[in-house]
Parts: C-alpha cells; sequence; structure tokens
C-alpha cells in the first residue's frame, strides 16, 4: 500500500511539471472548495508538489514512517491495520486542510500543495506508539521521537502564525496533531503504554 501511494504520487506529480494548469485545478484552493463545492481539492492537492525536490523529500519521508506505522498497526490492530493506515494518512491530509480552509475560505489566491499534512500524521503516529525511537534530526543527529516531535510542533506552530514564508506550517501542525490521536481513538490503553514508556 505504501509503495502504491508513493507511485501514484510520483506519477500525478510528474504530469503536474510538464501541466502546471493541473496544479490551479487540482491544488488545494479554500475558495474554489467552498464557493464552488470543489471537495475533491482536499485530496487531489496531496498528490501534487512543487519541483522534484518538495516531492522526494515527502515521499522519503513517508516511506520511512509509513513502513513503521504499517508494522505497529500490525502488531496493534491486526487484521484491520491497512484500513487503519489508510484513514491515518488520507485522514491526515483532510484535516491538516481544516484550520486553513475556515481561515482563508474568501481568499481567492490562497493555494497549497503536497502531502505534508498526511506525511506529518505518520510520523507522528510512529512517535506516539514508540517515543524513543531514534529519527535523524536534519537527517544527521539522532534524537529521541518525543524530543524530535516536540521541536516539530513548536516550530510549526510558531512559524504558522507568522506567516512569512509559503510552506503550509498549519497543514504540518495539524497533521501532525491528527497523527497524534489518531491510534489512540481505536485503542484507549495505548495512552497508557506511552505514559510507562515516557516514565521508564
Amino acid at each position: 500500500m505504501t509503495l502504491l501511494i508513493i507511485a501514484v504520487t510520483f506519477i500525478v506529480s510528474y504530469f503536474a511539471f510538464q501541466r502546471p494548469e493541473l496544479l490551479f485545478k487540482y491544488d488545494f484552493n479554500p475558495y474554489q472548495i467552498i464557493h464552488r463545492n470543489q471537495w475533491y481539492r482536499l485530496v487531489t492537492h496531496a498528490f501534487l508538489h512543487a519541483d522534484w525536490t518538495h516531492l522526494i523529500v515527502n515521499m522519503l519521508v513517508f516511506y520511512s514512517f509509513a513502513e513503521a506505522a504499517v508494522y505497529y498497526f500490525d502488531a496493534y490492530f491486526a487484521q484491520n491495520s491497512t484500513l487503519l493506515f489508510l484513514g491515518l494518512y488520507f485522514g491526515g491530509i483532510i484535516v491538516s486542510c481544516i484550520y486553513s480552509l475556515v481561515k482563508q475560505r474568501d481568499n481567492y489566491n490562497y493555494s497549497a500543495i503536497g502531502a505534508s499534512g498526511g506525511v506529518a500524521a505518520v510520523t507522528f503516529t510512529c512517535i506516539i506508539l514508540d517515543p524513543f525511537n531514534k529519527i535523524l534530526f536534519f537527517g544527521i543527529i539522532p534524537i529521541p521521537g518525543i524530543l524530535f516531535g516536540i521541536i516539530y510542533l513548536a516550530y510549526s506552530y510558531y512559524m504558522g502564525k507568522r506567516g512569512l514564508d509559503n510552506v503550509a506550517h498549519d497543514a504540518h501542525f495539524y497533521g501532525a496533531i491528527y497523527g497524534l490521536v489518531y491510534p489512540l481513538l481505536f485503542r484507549h490503553d495505548l495512552v497508557i503504554r506511552f505514559v510507562e514508556k515516557i516514565l521508564q
């Protein structure tokens, strides 16, 4: 399933690189979604990327954590693991956009693309299920996942409030929150497991 999502994302992004008009037709544009009922944009924007760097980084991070998330879901949720994983990824894509959807609903010029909301959701589900597993900070420095998570959330929230660049920090932040909460909705005892791991 992970490889299929990556393959489709690469194919769609590649065609969008050749035909930029696809970005305007399928990106996340709150005005078009709300005022013209183009709700498909809540999902289609995740298959589009600005350039090869944006695409490769997103899919590399997704692959790294998706494999771990699938392993955890198989262990905790057995036969429902594939369906729940799809709910995690695509739910993260949609939920991460809700804040901007409401805030920017009358802003015709606002748009966003990329799978970052879903990728953040998958990453943070891995953190909540295994908080001390090492994550490479800046791709170099190994730090506990829980520490990375705190830094990531604080940075995304701060940058989202400042709004000084073209990065969808709000999507990163809310995608991450969704990823933290998602597995706990289906197994409440995972909260206790998380607390026990932290206290150890």
